[in-house]
């Protein structure tokens, strides 16, 4: 299915007023979430002037038609085929083709704040960032979505990341989605269209490696909704674990205890297993461990929540923390050699 037709470009906002932002949205397979992601953006009490490019990718459902009825219904919303369908590559393409300097990374089943430009341009402008973001709030709908969204905000699940749990305001290594300078973009090259998953987490190295900072405060929050089932939850954390090794391939030293931290707990558990069952009985409290840890570590985060998300929760910290584990260890060999320093592809965002 073809990707809807353009509207016709906005005209730069004078000098002197608030910039100009383009908001950059990668679409693919949203035909449920599009309308309202769409609608939190163009919601935006923002004094300056924006636009929304939606990088379309070859959608398989009724997307494109959703695409094209908002294209028609608001002038500041275009379409750009995305024809590779990755979000890199999307990213890419819609930062070729913004008009403003101001650049906003967006997913298609993401909920803005009515502030969230506002305050993220406010802080560019107060901390000279090249990139800002702030909290991932995860929410979730159902009994498990709850359960998901309680281990997506908790140390026991994702570590100390503040744009998981929250925190000061300050330099980190990475935030969620972001509001970055066009310039700090075109200096690096934009993301690496290699990277399938972690490429926000890539960008922001690379920043952060030519002199820029990444700023997070806790004043942006953007609605997210968690995987809705198991498999799906175990699919999104094996991805997460497999390309963090190769971004610790291609990048030495960036290696810290909370991304190893899964793959030493599912090594530890198999082998004391695999001990205890050979006839080593101390080999078992490796498994009766981490099994405590994460009943009594469910218990706490848990509180306030209705029984059947609280009796999701040890299932829920297990598929994280062990999905995310076999991800990086059985994260294969040819991608990370492939991508591994000289052997790289040379990037293909803007220059």
């Amino acid at each position: 299915m073809a990707a809807p037709s353009e509207s016709p470009r906005p005209q730069p906002a004078p000098a002197g007023e608030w910039p100009g932002v383009s908001i950059v949205m990668p679409v693919l397979n949203e035909e449920n979430h599009l309308r309202t992601a769409v609608a939190h953006v163009l919601a935006q009490e923002y004094p300056g002037r924006l636009e929304l490019l939606m990088a379309m990718g070859p959608s398989t459902d009724r997307t494109n038609d959703v695409a094209a009825e908002i294209v028609r219904s608001d002038e500041r919303v275009r379409c750009i085929d995305n024809p590779a369908g990755t979000t890199g590559a999307g990213l890419n393409l819609g930062l070729r083709e913004a008009l403003y300097d101001v650049i906003v990374r967006v997913d298609g089943h993401a909920m803005l704040p009515t502030d969230y430009v506002r305050v993220a341009v406010e802080t560019l402008s107060r901390t000279g960032a090249d990139n800002v973001g702030g909290v991932m709030a995860a929410e979730g709908v159902t009994d498990f979505q709850r359960a998901v969204a309680t281990a997506m905000t908790s140390r026991l699940g994702v570590g100390q990341a503040r744009f998981h749990v929250g925190g000061h305001e300050g330099p980190v290594e990475t935030v969620y989605l972001g509001v970055f300078r066009r310039s700090a973009l075109e200096r690096v090259g934009g993301y690496d269209e290699t990277f399938l998953r972690a490429q926000d987490w890539e960008l922001n190295h690379r920043i952060r490696s030519t002199g820029g900072t990444v700023w997070f405060t806790p004043a942006l929050h953007v609605s997210y909704r968690p995987r809705s089932t198991v498999r799906a939850l175990g699919r999104q954390y094996r991805d997460y674990g497999r390309w963090r090794r190769v971004v610790m391939t291609r990048h030495r030293g960036t290696a810290n205890l909370r991304y190893l931290a899964p793959p030493l707990a599912v090594v530890a558990v198999a082998a004391g297993t695999v001990a205890g069952v050979a006839g080593f009985r101390p080999g078992f409290l490796a498994p009766l461990g981490y099994a405590a840890g994460v009943v009594g570590g469910s218990l706490v985060s848990g509180r306030g929540l209705p029984w059947r998300s609280r009796a999701w929760l040890p299932v829920v910290f297990a598929t994280m923390h062990g999905s995310w584990g076999v991800g990086f260890l059985l994260s294969p060999r040819a991608l990370r050699t492939m991508l591994a320093g000289g052997d790289a592809p040379a990037q293909t965002g803007p220059r």
